[in-house]
């Protein structure tokens, strides 16, 4: 079959969207294989298994099947695989909100304009910060009402990091920027504290889905 138009899935579910704005909506995700970044702090690195060999027919009719208000492409690292644009498309063309979240490493440039983006800042504490692909940056500035950016945030040194990148790049007060804590690692107070402190215009946000399950469970 055609690379672009068949996918790696590594899992299909239905659940509650636990993460950016669009946290606590009921959301189909399709998850697909694959990533080779090496995030430190990757809490979905079974997403590294090699995956069901799908069509992107199959996989959208599985997403749409849920009924749900959102649909989000994730991984892994979706973009790594070719049929993820038709994907993307087929999943539009069909008339569902689609989200799309990325960690950060690769162009969005490609991505259909009716899919709402959410790409990953890595931080040092991921030990991959140094792979974030800069031209996202300026690209998302141009059609900011797409865009959001998600940073990870596991201690002081990665929240001062932040700070100062967001303001190097020209995000901040541009792009919906959202702060969230390594689960288990820093005490969501403080990352509050200091968000307060020093009034920088981005929303916190915590890992819903892990508070309502097991931190591990997978297919939530």
């Amino acid at each position: 079959m055609n690379r672009a138009t068949t996918i790696r899935v590594n899992e299909i579910f239905h659940s509650i969207q636990g993460e950016s704005s669009f946290t606590g909506w009921p959301c189909a995700f399709v998850r697909l294989a694959g990533c080779g970044h090496g995030c430190l702090y990757c809490d979905t690195d079974y997403a590294e298994e090699s995956g069901v060999l799908m069509s992107v027919e199959q996989t959208a009719k599985q997403a749409l099947g849920y009924g749900a208000p959102y649909i989000e492409v994730t991984g892994g690292e979706p973009l790594l695989q070719p049929g993820v644009y038709p994907l993307l498309e087929t999943l539009c063309d069909r008339k569902a909100r689609v989200l799309l979240e990325t960690g950060g490493f690769l162009p969005v440039d490609r991505v259909d304009a009716r899919v709402y983006t959410i790409i990953d800042i890595k931080t040092p504490s991921s030990g991959v910060s140094e792979q974030n692909c800069i031209d996202n940056y300026a690209f998302a500035i141009t059609s900011p009402e797409r865009f959001e950016f998600k940073v990870v945030i596991a201690s002081r040194q990665d929240y001062l990091w932040a700070k100062s990148f967001l303001t190097n790049q020209k995000l901040s007060g541009t792009c919906r920027i959202l702060f969230g804590t390594v689960f288990g690692a820093l005490e969501p107070r403080l990352l509050a504290e200091w968000l307060l402190e020093d009034r920088l215009p981005v929303r916190m946000q915590l890992q819903l889905h892990k508070y309502i399950w097991k931190p591990d469970t997978r297919g939530v």
